[in-house]
């Protein structure tokens, strides 16, 4: 049996794997535009996860486990709601600046709680409940300049995109978390990246047969940039592949609101390599989200 909170070292290194392949992808997305940069995390992290998961059944001297239409269908559901949300995150970036389009998408946290209580029945305690929802103020402090804060009631129909694209998000995780599970007994990793390398595949089929039919010169482009291509597939298969691990471990609810610390180490690094100060905004958000995040560790541990 796994130790009760392995779910914590696994998301916090998912996290910061996520924080470099974000800037891996930033970069390509100066490139080789937006598609190209975000097609990049399935296509050419597919092959990663199937060398992770090979590994792993070697190591393990296990085969794979069968999969049934429970997890079939419900790893199909997250890697569709994965892709729109992705999509809907995009559109929101495009039409408002990232700091506020990133708030309405992290309301993710709540929704994911919500949706796992409903759909997987997941149980949590009072404690969580409350670092969940102060985890997500402090990154709606910590996303927003006060200049901006307005526009979070002003546009209804951008707060309803980017809600959607974080409740979509929201789904995604609690589909993936249901998929390993529908699998029944089994080594919680193999399981995991089992589903991992399954909804690599559905998504990566999806997006190949869309670029080449109406994006060609997006995959093209990623191809001409093949080095920072692998290196964003690599990082993004590998937090991926803790994701699903420590979904397996946890509800997906601990596991989204954990997974907020990438909004510290993020600033972090900015900080380190453009030198730009944080604003106070951004330090107090960023003291609200530690806050919130100790909190969740503590309704754990106890």
């Amino acid at each position: 049996m796994p130790s009760p909170l392995l779910w914590v070292p696994v998301t916090v290194a998912a996290a910061t794997a996520q924080v470099f392949r974000n800037g891996a992808q930033a970069n390509l997305t100066a490139k080789i535009g937006t598609l190209g940069a975000t097609q990049v995390r399935f296509i050419f992290g597919l092959p990663f996860a199937m060398l992770f998961l090979t590994t792993a059944l070697v190591i393990a001297g296990a085969s794979l486990p069968a999969v049934g239409a429970a997890s079939l269908g419900w790893c199909a559901l997250g890697a569709l709601a994965q892709i729109a949300a992705t999509a809907l995150m995009l559109q929101v970036m495009r039409e408002r600046a990232f700091g506020v389009a990133y708030a309405y998408i992290k309301t993710e946290p709540v929704l994911v709680a919500v949706m796992g209580v409903v759909l997987l029945h997941d149980v949590l305690g009072a404690l969580s409940w409350i670092a969940i929802g102060v985890v997500t103020a402090g990154v709606l402090l910590a996303s927003t300049k006060p200049s901006d804060a307005r526009l979070l009631l002003k546009e209804g129909r951008l707060i309803f995109l980017g809600t959607l694209g974080g409740g979509l998000f929201g789904l995604s995780a609690i589909a993936f978390r249901a998929a390993i599970e529908a699998l029944g007994v089994g080594d919680f990793v193999i399981n995991s990246l089992s589903m991992l390398v399954l909804s690599l595949a559905i998504q990566s089929a999806l997006l190949g047969l869309y670029l080449a039919l109406r994006q060609r010169e997006a995959f093209l482009g990623s191809l001409r940039e093949w080095r920072v291509s692998l290196g964003a597939g690599f990082l993004g298969a590998a937090a991926s592949s803790g994701w699903f691990v420590a979904f397996s471990l946890t509800a997906a609810a601990n596991v989204r609101t954990l997974a907020l610390i990438e909004m510290p180490l993020a600033a972090l690094v900015s900080r380190r390599i453009s030198g730009r100060a944080l604003a106070a905004n951004e330090w107090c958000g960023t003291g609200v989200i530690l806050a919130g995040l100790a909190l969740l560790l503590y309704a754990h541990a106890a």
